[in-house]
């Protein structure tokens, strides 16, 4: 599989850039963001809460065959601007990873086509580094390719 979804990790920095071109109108790949259905759909995940405003929250589990919740998260929005930008933080519960800072870009290149920016800022370099042991990489890839191919249904 090709991995159009590009991590990038600066040796000794606490942060990384994730960038991702999409075959999607701006408007859509912000709403595949924002919209508790399409983010269910592309994630894979129950959406418990998405209040996409100032001092809003969500939160998000997922659930093995059995009906186990096997991955949890939440978080708060700092700031959203419809089609321009999504600040949030982000936490997994039960996991050593702390609380991270993501500052979502959304950026138009042409009419149909449409760019992700996130830059994540962890606490430290070593939670960082601890993140990117694990096949996080591989991970957001499968999800922005689901992302692009069910969302890119709705064009």
């Amino acid at each position: 599989m090709e991995r159009k979804t590009k991590v990038t990790a600066a040796e000794g920095k606490q942060d990384l850039l994730i960038t991702r071109e999409f075959d999607l109108p701006l408007e859509l790949l912000f709403r595949a963001h924002a919209e508790p259905e399409l983010v269910a759909q592309w994630m894979g995940t129950k959406v418990l809460k998405l209040e996409n405003r100032k001092h809003g929250s969500w939160q998000f589990e997922t659930f093995d065959p059995q009906g186990k919740v096997v991955f949890k998260a939440n978080g708060v929005f700092h700031d959203v601007v419809p089609n321009e930008r999504i600040t949030r933080t982000f936490e997994m519960e039960n996991a050593a990873f702390g609380v991270q800072l993501e500052f979502l870009e959304f950026e138009r290149l042409t009419d149909d086509t449409s760019k992700l920016t996130m830059h994540v800022v962890y606490e430290s370099g070593e939670l960082r580094d601890q993140m990117l042991k694990l096949p996080f990489e591989y991970g957001i890839n499968i999800a922005h390719a689901r992302l692009q191919e069910m969302i890119g249904k709705l064009k």
